[in-house]
């Protein structure tokens, strides 16, 4: 039986009615609503909310539905923490999805087999649909360990989502020890999460989903991925919070999965997670960097000049530094 299943939605009736039909063909006989309230300052979310509400209201199969509609908009953070809070004081594990988040049909077996298989393994906090490798198989086996807990399509138990804190409230001492340095061994990953947390526990990023990653370090928690994708994330375009241009991430193709073989040991692929921070975060730096770079052949072209000294077609390479606008994760959730 497919296990509980949180859809998460808010005003993209269209979307939500492709990844409700996705949730509708595995008939759940469990199914939780969460859903944030129009924005004061968008007269159209009104309408946009109460359609978006309907389609998911009346199940045609033998389901037991469960809703959590907020009456004013609660935002990102607020909103899908207390949801999710919601979630599991009512079930001991849950499937979460957003409204733009789609799956393919063995996402729904591949979570229901890990939730089984570790449900009471403290080792593993996450359980994820998502594979960002670009073709790359890690490891023997049908799925591998990971540091990052990508969210779009997942699923966890209450016994790992108790430990969630949206406030951050261990940030501050455990960045005055740099305890990031016991989790990445890259001077620039660590300075970036520390960038990341710090805004986060500032109030500068609104998101959930940075501060269950920090929950997961906290307890020295693994997340599974699959060596496929099982969810293809289409939430790109005007309505979208953080991917209006799309990304390297967005419209990734699923692939069906059977799991055949399980990892040996429990340790995190350390290659899958530098290509993650590689190609999918610090690539991001790259059209930052193109701008100081050619800030920098600007003012070495007018240093030249000025003393006769014909520039040079290169620069040399330099140690640059990150940029202060944080680029959002695969998991990174895309509304409210």
């Amino acid at each position: 039986m497919t296990p509980p299943v949180a859809l998460i939605i808010f005003n993209r009736p269209d979307l939500t009615a492709q990844a409700y039909a996705r949730i509708r063909a595995v008939k759940p006989t469990r199914l939780f609503i969460i859903a944030d309230g129009p924005r004061a300052d968008r007269p159209e979310d009104s309408q946009l909310c109460a359609t978006t509400r309907k389609i998911v209201s009346s199940p045609d199969w033998p389901c037991a539905l469960q809703v959590n509609f907020a009456e004013e908009n609660l935002g990102n953070g607020r909103r899908i923490s207390s949801g999710l809070d919601w979630v599991f004081e009512e079930c001991p594990e849950a499937i979460i999805l957003e409204d733009d988040c789609m799956p393919c049909p063995s996402f729904f077996s591949f979570c229901s087999e890990m939730l089984d298989r570790y449900r009471n393994d403290t080792r593993v906090m996450h359980v994820s649909g998502n594979n960002f490798q670009g073709g790359v198989r890690r490891g023997d086996a049908s799925y591998y360990f990971s540091r990052y807990a990508h969210s779009w399509g997942w699923a966890t138990w209450r016994r790992a989502w108790k430990h969630y804190d949206l406030r951050l409230s261990r940030w501050p001492k455990t960045r005055t020890e740099n305890w990031l340095a016991s989790i990445f061994s890259d001077p620039l990953e660590i300075e970036y999460w520390t960038d990341i947390l710090n805004k986060t526990y500032g109030g500068l990023i609104d998101t959930w989903d940075y501060p269950w990653m920090f929950a997961c370090w906290c307890q020295n928690g693994l997340s599974i991925l699959p060596n496929e994708n099982l969810v293809s994330n289409i939430g790109t375009g005007p309505d979208a919070t953080h991917f209006e241009n799309g990304g390297s991430t967005i419209g990734v193709a699923t692939r069906e999965l059977d799991i055949s073989t399980h990892p040996v040991g429990f340790v995190p692929n350390r290659e899958a997670d530098r290509f993650t921070f590689k190609e999918h975060i610090a690539l991001k730096k790259a059209p930052l960097i193109s701008r100081m770079i050619s800030a920098l052949r600007a003012r070495l072209k007018l240093r030249t000049r000025l003393k006769g000294i014909s520039f040079p077609g290169s620069v040399p390479n330099v140690a640059l530094p990150a940029p202060s606008r944080p680029y959002q994760l695969p998991h990174m959730s895309r509304r409210m």
